[in-house]
């Protein structure tokens, strides 16, 4: 369980310079991969992580700036929570004030104290103050402070109505575990530093959500290996789901498949990682990395991009 847990979160966005300012610049994340959309390689894909690009730590755009506002509702991943060292939530309050960010006045929750904000297309995010984030090293050339910093993720929130058939996934498949519960809400954790928790909220309404930016498009969880991912896509297969077969993503392997509740969800491998298709460490996320079947089209899709610098 020390290496299980979330992968990444990828998410539907605008405007992809505003969308870069705000997670390199307001929030000291790292651009650690600059590519396409693979299914329209007219559109970006953006990986934000911390300065590793660790499993656990990378959130994830498709950035389409005509793409309508998403609307709440079930079936959907309704919070994405990241993990900073306890204490930093007074950091964070008066940054979010001085950069004019929506936030919401901190809350506990299962023990942790937990600051909701929002970013630019109005996802709802949170930072969780977890003793775990002293396990995993911040970030020298971020824009916050290392002792406030954030690590990666804590976590994140799924608002379901039909609940029971997605904890049987989170704990046959991916190894998490049920460890307490609310009234409206259930928390699943793993043992890992980064991405070990989920919770359900049990949703009243069943009122679907809908697509559009801020829309969390899928969630990703860790595998081991290709080896490791075979075992967990049979896992699927015997729970009756049709999980995709295995794409070959360059900086991992992968699977996809949708749940019972409505969430897409992906299994990945740790590896190969961000820094594999990198000239160097230095120059992880800084050029436009394209896929091999695709860079013949290089200087046609680089005109089709909007310039995005950090």
């Amino acid at each position: 369980m020390k290496n299980k847990g979330i992968h990444h979160i990828s998410i539907i966005s605008g405007d992809p310079q505003v969308n870069a300012d705000f997670y390199v610049k307001t929030l000291g994340l790292r651009l650690v991969l600059k590519t396409v959309n693979q299914d329209d390689p007219g559109t970006y894909h953006l990986f934000y992580a911390n300065g590793e690009g660790a499993p656990g730590s990378s959130i994830t755009f498709f950035p389409w700036p005509m793409a309508m506002q998403a609307k709440p509702g079930t079936g959907t991943v309704s919070a994405v929570s990241f993990t900073v060292p306890e204490g930093s939530c007074d950091y964070w309050i008066d940054r979010f004030a001085e950069q004019d960010v929506k936030f919401d006045t901190p809350i506990t929750r299962f023990g942790k104290k937990v600051l909701p904000f929002y970013d630019t297309d109005g996802l709802k995010l949170e930072l969780v103050e977890d003793e775990k984030s002293k396990n995993v090293p911040a970030w020298k050339g971020g824009t916050i402070p290392e002792i406030f910093s954030i690590r990666g993720f804590w976590g994140s929130n799924l608002h379901l109505t039909d609940y029971t058939a997605t904890i049987d996934i989170l704990q046959d498949v991916m190894d998490f575990k049920l460890t307490d519960e609310s009234d409206s809400e259930i928390l699943l954790t793993t043992q890992s530093d980064l991405g070990h928790s989920i919770i359900i909220e049990k949703a009243e309404d069943a009122k679907s959500g809908t697509n559009g930016r801020g829309y969390v498009h899928h969630i990703a969880f860790r595998a081991k290996d290709e080896n490791d991912l075979k075992a967990m896509r049979q896992k699927v297969i015997e729970l009756g789901l049709s999980p995709t077969q295995l794409i070959d993503r360059h900086v991992f392997m992968s699977v996809y498949f949708q749940t019972p509740g409505g969430v897409l969800f992906e299994i990945a491998t740790d590896g190969p990682g961000y820094k594999s298709v990198a000239e160097s460490e230095e120059e992880m996320g800084k050029k436009l990395f394209l896929p091999p079947w695709l860079e013949p089209r290089r200087d046609l899709i680089e005109q089709r991009l909007q310039p995005v610098t950090v």
